[in-house]
Parts: C-alpha cells; sequence; structure tokens
C-alpha cells in the first residue's frame, strides 16, 4: 500500500510539474509587471540622460508606451547584448530592447516583436583620412570597434579586419578609441552613428556616404525579444505596437529620439548587401 502511495504522489507531482510548465506560455502575459533587458549605453536607443540620470530613449519609451497600454508597469534591468539574450532565455527577464534586428537566426532562438523600427547600416571613420578605408576591400586589416558576437562584429571579421571588442560601453568610449586611433572603424545603425555624431560635432569623425549596406540579419527591422515560451506575451504586445503605429504615438516618439520617423521603410540608393555566415546562435 505504501508503495502504491508513494507511486500516486509522484505521479500527481508529475501533474503539477506538467500543469505549471503547460501554463508556463502565459505566465510573462499574466504578470503585472514585466522585467525588460536593455543596455543603458546605446544612445539613443537606450542611454541614461545626461541630466537627469532616468533611463530613457526610443526602444524604452516605446516599451513604456507598450506596458501602459497593457496595463502593467515595467522595470529595466540593464546587461551587455549576450547578458539580454541569456536573460530572456533563462526567464531573468520577459523582454529585451537594444535595437534587436528580426533576423533569422535570432527568430530561431527567439520569439520577436512585430518591427518597431526600419534602417540599414553605415560606418564611421575618422575625417580627416577616412582611416584609410575608401571601398569595400580596404576593411582588410582594419581596426573594427565593436561589442562581441554582434552581427557588425561577425561582418567584419568575414571581410579581413581585426576584431577590437568592447563589452557594453557607451559611445563616447567608442568615439574615444576611434579619434585617436585604437579602432579604424565603427559598423553600426546609420540612425545610430548620425545622432553619435551630432552630439559630439568636434569628434572629428564621419561616416562614409559612399558605404551604406543592409545585411541578410537585419532586413525585417528592430524589435522587441521575448523567450520562445511566451507567445501569448508576444501577442499581446504586438497588438499594442499595431495600437501605437496606427494613433501615431510610436511615430512621435520615433521623431522625438531619431529626429526621423524611423516606424517606416526607407528607399536608400546605393546599398550594398551583405549575407553573414552562419556562426552564432543570437
Amino acid at each position: 500500500m505504501k508503495r502504491y502511495k508513494f507511486i500516486s504522489m509522484m505521479v500527481a507531482g508529475l501533474s503539477c510539474l506538467l500543469l505549471l510548465t503547460g501554463c508556463g506560455n502565459q505566465d510573462a502575459a499574466n504578470k503585472k509587471t514585466l522585467t525588460v533587458a536593455t543596455s543603458g549605453t546605446l544612445y539613443p536607443t537606450s542611454y541614461h540622460d545626461p541630466k537627469t540620470k532616468k533611463l530613457t530613449g526610443y526602444d524604452v519609451e516605446a516599451v513604456r508606451a507598450i506596458a501602459k497600454g497593457l496595463h502593467k508597469k515595467v522595470v529595466f534591468k540593464e546587461y551587455s547584448v549576450d547578458g539580454m539574450l541569456t536573460a530572456v532565455k533563462t526567464g531573468k527577464a520577459d523582454m529585451a530592447v537594444d535595437d534587436f534586428a528580426i533576423s533569422p537566426a535570432r527568430k530561431k532562438n527567439y520569439l520577436m516583436s512585430s518591427p518597431i523600427k526600419h534602417s540599414f547600416n553605415s560606418i564611421m571613420v575618422r575625417s580627416s583620412d577616412n582611416s584609410g578605408i575608401n571601398s569595400w576591400s580596404d576593411l582588410k586589416g582594419k581596426k573594427s570597434a565593436g561589442e562581441a558576437g554582434t552581427n557588425y562584429q561577425r561582418l567584419s571579421k568575414q571581410l579581413g579586419a581585426k576584431l577590437v571588442n568592447y563589452d557594453n560601453v557607451s559611445n563616447d568610449v567608442y568615439v574615444r578609441d576611434l579619434k585617436n586611433g585604437k579602432t579604424d572603424y565603427i559598423m553600426n545603425d546609420y540612425y545610430l552613428e548620425k545622432l553619435a555624431l551630432q552630439a559630439d560635432p568636434n569628434s572629428g569623425l564621419k561616416i562614409l556616404p559612399n558605404m551604406y549596406f543592409t545585411t541578410n540579419e537585419d532586413g525585417s527591422g528592430e524589435g522587441i525579444v521575448f523567450n520562445k515560451k511566451d507567445k501569448a506575451l508576444q501577442k499581446e504586445v504586438n497588438q499594442e505596437i499595431s495600437k501605437l503605429k496606427k494613433n501615431g504615438k510610436l511615430s512621435k516618439i520615433a521623431k522625438k529620439y531619431y529626429g526621423a520617423d524611423v516606424t517606416k521603410k526607407v528607399k536608400v540608393k546605393g546599398l550594398k548587401h551583405f549575407t553573414i555566415k552562419k556562426t552564432s546562435d543570437n
């Protein structure tokens, strides 16, 4: 009898575990407070206002607007790129926002929202000599500044550049090191680089006008990252994004931080398209 009772307890315990696992998809959607992973160092996407020290930026304020529409509170936690994705994967965060491309590779490991931003990419160099870069072949042997594991560093390595990796540092560190020759160029989103230069007009840097590009990993825009289990939360967030686009609130936030309506696709002449070889699951 004791043996049967023990087995019954095991079955009941397993049933509870399965029930909890099955209901896991609903957990994030049912939370009153969402935990969101972000960097806090990427201007104007996610950064701390120099005067108020408050975390702000386009992605941050977009998430706040989404949470408000869902009648939820939001708490932000700051990580590196890998840290943000790990936090979502392990359940430490319900979402991650930091100009994340809706890439085929990322969609294999995470759920992504509908796009909240569209853009293209550019290369920042020293104004005095273009850092010796006038064509794509010139990138070979040059020092590329970026965060380890990003698509930009993967592409730079593919094109023969030497990687100089940083761990979630602010824009001013990248700008300083490029200016003093520690690095030769920075690949990044065009709007991010344009605004970084506007914020520091005496940086001695510029964007190469003849080397705009896209990749197979960023053509679908940027969005919010979710755990694969949180389909209910993804659906709610997508519905709210649609509402914010229709009522113009998301465009208003975009213009505030980018000076342009990045919620809509733009046409740029002479864009070069690259296919980044698969080397990472991010």
